[in-house]
């Protein structure tokens, strides 16, 4: 039985992000999962025959996608206390 999900990122500010963050990840995407980052549409599917390898995967990516949010918003900071 082959199991898959998809996480997509719908808000603009949101796909912007995403596609940041997916973009720095993908050198780490497994043969289980692929990205698709487009203009309208910012997603990450992921597939695999066991539901715990699945969990596994998607936990791990959305643990370093929470990393690149907290990089990403530190940066943002960063520059705005330099602008000031």
């Amino acid at each position: 039985m082959k199991i898959t999900g998809t996480i997509e990122f719908p808000d603009p500010k949101s796909r912007k992000s995403a596609a940041k963050i997916l973009q720095a990840l993908s050198p780490d995407n497994l043969r289980s999962m692929e990205s698709e980052i487009r203009d309208d549409k910012v997603a990450v599917r992921f597939h695999s025959e066991k539901i715990g390898s699945l969990l596994a995967t998607v936990d791990d990516f959305l643990m370093n996608v929470k990393i690149g949010e907290g990089i990403e918003e530190a940066m943002e900071k960063e520059d705005k206390t330099r602008e000031s």
